[in-house]
C-alpha cells in the first residue's frame, strides 16, 4: 500500500517545492488529518512545511526550533545553505519587496472586496485567494540597477546575482524582465518581516511603487497590512 504522507514529503525534499494545483498538495491543504502527519513526520526530521494561503507553491525548510543549530555555526548567523553571498540575499531581500509586498497587498485588497460583495449575497460561495501571475507585477530589470546598482555591487555582481537565484528557484526572467519565482513568497515570514523592511531602508522604493499602483498607505506611508517585530536575517528562508 503506498504511503500517500511518504510520497508528498519525498516529493517536497526531491524536487524543492510544488504547485498548490498539485492534487496532493490540495488534498494536504483540505485533509487536518493529512496535514497533521506530514507536519509531525517533519518535525521528527527538525523540518517544517513552508506554506501560506497567499503563495502559489509550498516548500519544506527548517524548524525554527532547530535554526540554531544548522544556520548559527561560528560567529555569524548563517541567513542561508545554499552558500549565498552577502550582496546576493541582499538583492534578495529587495526583489522580495518589491513583487511580495505589492502582490501581498493586493491580494488582501481583492479579498476584501469580494468578501463585502459576497456578504450581500445570500448563498455566496467562498472564492479562493488569487496567487496567479495576474497579481504580481514584474520588475524591469534596468530599473533595478538604476536604484540599486550602487548599493549592490554594480551591474555585473548583480546579473551574476540575479543568475543564481533564478537558478535556486527565487525569480524567473524574462525580456529583461524580474518576475517572482517558487520560493521567492515562501522565503521569509511576511507577518513578521514586512513592518521592518518598510520602516527601514527600501520604505521610500516601496512607497513610490505602491502609489504607482494605486495601493492604499497609511499616514506613514506604510501598507494598511503592516505587522510590527520583524527580524529579517533570521527569517530568511533560504534553505528550501
Amino acid at each position: 500500500m503506498t504511503d500517500s504522507t511518504a510520497s508528498l514529503i519525498a516529493r517536497l525534499l526531491a524536487e524543492r517545492w510544488l504547485p498548490r494545483e498539485d492534487r496532493a498538495v490540495r488534498q494536504m491543504l483540505v485533509d487536518a488529518e493529512l496535514r497533521e502527519d506530514i507536519d509531525r513526520r517533519l518535525a521528527a526530521a527538525g523540518l517544517r512545511l513552508l506554506e501560506h494561503p497567499y503563495a502559489a507553491h509550498v516548500a519544506v525548510g527548517i524548524a525554527r526550533q532547530h535554526e540554531a543549530d544548522v544556520f548559527g555555526h561560528g560567529d555569524a548567523w548563517a541567513a542561508s545553505n545554499l552558500q549565498l553571498s552577502r550582496d546576493a540575499l541582499a538583492l534578495l531581500v529587495v526583489l522580495w519587496s518589491l513583487l511580495v509586498l505589492p502582490k501581498r497587498q493586493r491580494q488582501i485588497a481583492r479579498q476584501q472586496t469580494d468578501l463585502s460583495q459576497d456578504q450581500e449575497q445570500m448563498f455566496a460561495e467562498l472564492k479562493p485567494v488569487p496567487v496567479g501571475a495576474e497579481v504580481v507585477e514584474p520588475v524591469n530589470e534596468r530599473t533595478l540597477l538604476a536604484d540599486f546598482g550602487a548599493q549592490l555591487g554594480g551591474k555585473g555582481r548583480i546579473h551574476m546575482n540575479l543568475g543564481t537565484l533564478q537558478r535556486q528557484g527565487f525569480i524567473a526572467r524574462r525580456k529583461e524582465r524580474i518576475h517572482e519565482g517558487p520560493l521567492l513568497d515562501l522565503a521569509f515570514d511576511y507577518e513578521r518581516i514586512a513592518s521592518r523592511v518598510m520602516d527601514g531602508a527600501l520604505a521610500h522604493v516601496i512607497a513610490e511603487s505602491r502609489v504607482g499602483q494605486g495601493l492604499d498607505m497609511d499616514d506613514a506611508g506604510n501598507p494598511d497590512d503592516t505587522i510590527h517585530d520583524a527580524d529579517i536575517t533570521e527569517e530568511a528562508q533560504a534553505d528550501v
